[in-house]
């Protein structure tokens, strides 16, 4: 870093302690929102798109999945959706491969999208214990010493 970068660097920060303001960093926001129909879908996307740094707004209808990408808080994007008068959550669902134990009841449902269960913070349900860990790489394919019996 020269002597060019050290004054941007110093410039940065002096610009920025003089406004007083956080800068708000890239955010993904995924949330489930009840919808019915097109008309669901453009008031809600309407809606979101509204707030301010926002940079897009995509709605999945068939999932009920509404993703926005932009500087915003979280909080505020789900105010902005329970607002429209549609029910509306943080997006509850992990991809089906992080769970090591996908059909337990906390985590299995059956509306959950294709793919998907309920995300939990419960450790013995998303890792596998040590006994179950040796019985499964045991019969793994991708095992080299793995039993052959077939």
């Amino acid at each position: 870093m020269g002597v060019s970068g050290t004054l941007e660097y110093l410039s940065d920060i002096m610009s920025s302690a003089k406004k007083g303001k956080k800068r708000k960093q890239l955010n993904t926001v995924s949330l489930k929102v009840r919808m019915d129909c097109e008309g669901c879908q453009l008031k809600v996307k309407n809606a979101l798109s509204s707030l301010k740094g926002v940079k897009s707004v995509d709605v999945d209808l068939k999932q009920q999945k509404v993703t926005v990408t932009g500087f915003v808080e979280a909080k505020k994007v789900l105010k902005k959706a329970q607002s429209t008068g549609k029910k509306a959550e943080p997006w509850p669902y992990v991809p089906y491969s992080l769970i090591a134990h996908p059909y337990v009841a906390q985590v299995y449902d059956k509306k959950a999208p294709p793919g998907f269960v309920r995300a939990t913070d419960d450790t013995a349900i998303v890792t596998l214990s040590a006994v179950e860990e040796q019985y499964t790489t045991m019969f793994s394919d991708e095992n080299p010493n793995a039993c052959s019996i077939v």
